[in-house]
């Protein structure tokens, strides 16, 4: 239980800076300089406005000084951050693949909101985690899967972007794409891209129609990776059993079992 609220501690104050490379580094601003200020009125906050959760609960939502509305995006990170490190703690426990978890749930929370934000995938982000990615995997060594994952991820991904022109995915999903194979291996990078383009479709279809949106218009893959990348690091399951089921009934029935 300690471990399950430190970790959920340590995700939300985590969730709290990735609410500033959300909002910065797309736009080419530094993290560090100058500190946390309300979007609205440009007011420095304090250390009590920045308490994660805590400050937008008790704030009702708005800034303290102009009292312009928050974003209820900013607890979300903060939660979203929290969960994936809790997760972390459940399914690896204390050890360097739930460190491992833990980075890739944060790093997957950012990228889907700078994703959805600006339809880019930035390299200040990615390869740093990237690299993060392969110490770890040297440490737990795996370092031969997380190549294979990341070579497989950079191939599949790289062949559309080639084969699209650009049209069907960026750059940017290239690299995020081989950044979860570091962290994935092969095998699970297999899974979580198949189910990438599952959700993908699910999910792409009914808007395109329902939205009647031109071929110029982009939907963001990255969110997409981004779920198949969550599932098979914290709810295989998910993936792995109707997979599973598929082959017992092939063993039984087709397999002489």
């Amino acid at each position: 239980m300690v471990a399950e609220l430190t970790a959920a501690l340590l995700g939300a104050a985590i969730g709290s800076f990735l609410n500033v490379v959300i909002h910065r580094v797309p736009r080419d601003e530094s993290i560090a300089f100058p500190g946390s200020r309300c979007p609205a009125c440009g007011h420095a906050l304090s250390a009590l406005d920045n308490v994660p959760l805590v400050s937008w609960a008790l704030l009702r939502g708005r800034c303290r000084y102009c009292h312009c509305e928050i974003s209820p995006r900013y607890p979300l990170v903060e939660l979203m951050s929290a969960t994936v490190f809790v997760l972390a703690v459940l399914e690896f426990g204390v050890s360097l693949a739930g460190v491992a978890a833990a980075l890739l749930g944060a790093y997957l929370v950012a990228t889907v909101f700078i994703d959805i934000d600006h339809l880019l995938i930035v390299d200040a982000v990615t390869i740093p985690v990237a690299c993060a990615g392969l110490v770890l995997a040297l440490l737990q060594h795996r370092v031969v899967s997380a190549l294979e994952g990341a070579l497989l991820g950079a191939f599949v991904f790289g062949a559309i972007y080639i084969v699209t022109r650009g049209t069907g995915l960026g750059l940017g999903d290239v690299k995020l794409a081989a950044c979860l194979g570091i962290f994935l291996g092969l095998a699970n990078g297999i899974a979580a891209f198949a189910a990438a383009f599952v959700i993908g479709t699910l999910i792409a279809l009914p808007v395109l129609f329902l939205r009647k949106r031109r071929q110029r218009d982009v939907l963001p893959f990255g969110p997409f990776l981004v779920l198949g990348a969550l599932i098979m690091t914290f709810l295989p399951a998910l993936i792995d059993s109707p997979y599973a089921a598929y082959q017992a009934f092939v063993y039984r029935h087709l397999g002489g079992g």
